[in-house]
């Protein structure tokens, strides 16, 4: 390992310790929506097109279920912008174990995936929902390699399912009900 590679490394690991025993940064989510499993997931999905919630952030609900759609998506097609390598390889993988040890992240709910394609506010409702369970069986019926997170690198199968679920989850936390 180089000399900057390990200073990154420690100052990640030294930033990741700090911020999560004091309490302060955004990784700590006090919701509590969480899916189990993609079929739960798919459910809840199923759903909103009979019953859209009312939106409390900056994004409409299809807007947000196309973003959830693009994440599933490039995980089996590649992301458009990935982090550095460095970052991948230290920051993003110590940011997930935190989300994981948690069983939720958090992140800029109106942040889109670096270098993807700029989300409609207009789009319809169905075929936002139809988009997101069409990447959830896609991500299911997978068996091939993943790619690599933009930000948290490598992941299996089952990491990237949990990763999708936190953040469909995380996301889920804007929404109420009609």
């Amino acid at each position: 390992m180089n000399v900057v590679t390990r200073r990154h490394v420690l100052v990640a690991a030294g930033v990741v310790t700090a911020a999560a025993a004091a309490g302060t940064v955004a990784w700590i989510w006090s919701g509590s929506m969480r899916f189990k499993t993609l079929d739960e997931a798919r459910a809840a999905i199923a759903a909103l097109a009979g019953q859209p919630p009312r939106m409390t952030g900056a994004w409409s609900l299809a807007q947000v279920l196309n973003h959830a759609a693009q994440s599933v998506e490039y995980s089996l097609d590649g992301f458009p912008q990935p982090k550095p390598a460095w970052f991948r390889a230290t920051v993003g993988p110590l940011a997930f174990k935190v989300f994981d040890a948690r069983g939720a992240m958090k992140h800029p709910l109106d942040a889109p995936i670096p270098g993807a394609p700029a989300l409609d506010a207009h789009a319809p409702l169905d075929g936002a929902v139809q988009r997101l369970l069409a990447a959830f069986d896609r991500f299911e019926r997978h068996a091939g390699a993943l790619q690599p997170h933009f930000a948290y690198g490598a992941l299996d199968k089952p990491t990237y399912a949990r990763a999708h679920l936190m953040h469909l989850a995380e996301h889920w936390s804007e929404f109420q009900p009609a």
